[in-house]
């Protein structure tokens, strides 16, 4: 078992490595070793923040009445879903509109594809991760802020409405505040200091 681990590892740091052809003689971005590895660790920070979900579902199931469960379940289950498509659909760009005011910006509607000659991931988005890394990564952290609201609510909140706030949360609310500090706004220019993101997360929540 562990040299199939072993095997396995060596053989997703070596993809970074790789120079592929592509059209008209491009030659694709070559990804270093720690890009690789950065963006395979940041992959298995999102997934363990999305089980986090399971962990919240466990808790308000255990901590309210039986005849709730599957309502909380459902809710904890359309959370993470609702929130990557409306985050996809605006609140990425909510969070990091580029050049704005440092109150409200926004850099339009949808997800671009970032690319470089010959159609290839622009790889130079940030020196630890991609585009679409971030974005998972932070899409995941919008829908937990979510989460945490419905544990605050748990039997008092219709699922209907919990549902349409969670669209309003997750796509405005929580990319807003995150734009001030991670999109360059006004808390950063002051110097806030957020550590591994725990203060905005929770205190939006």
């Amino acid at each position: 078992m562990k040299k199939i681990i072993l095997l396995t590892t060596l053989f997703l740091l070596s993809l970074g490595s790789m120079v592929f052809a592509g059209e008209e003689g491009a030659v694709a971005p070559v990804a270093s070793i720690g890009l690789t590895a950065s963006n395979i660790w940041m992959m298995v920070a999102t997934f363990l923040v999305f089980i986090m979900h399971l962990g919240f579902a466990s808790l308000e199931a255990g901590l309210t009445r039986s005849k709730n469960t599957v309502n909380i379940l459902f809710k904890n289950t359309l959370i993470p879903a609702i929130g990557l498509l409306t985050y996809a659909y605006f609140g990425f760009n909510l969070m990091y509109p580029g050049e704005f005011n440092g109150f409200l910006g926004s850099a339009g509607f949808g997800l671009p594809f970032p690319t470089v000659a010959g159609g290839f991931l622009d790889l130079g988005y940030n020196e630890g991760y991609t585009y679409w890394t971030d974005f998972l990564f932070q899409g995941m952290f919008a829908a937990t802020a979510a989460t945490i609201v419905s544990g605050a609510v748990a039997e008092r909140i219709k699922l209907s409405s919990f549902l349409v706030f969670s669209v309003i949360f997750v796509g405005l609310v929580y990319p807003i505040v995150g734009s001030w500090k991670w999109g360059g706004g006004w808390l950063d220019n002051l110097g806030f200091y957020d550590f591994a993101g725990s203060t905005l997360v929770h205190s939006v929540g």
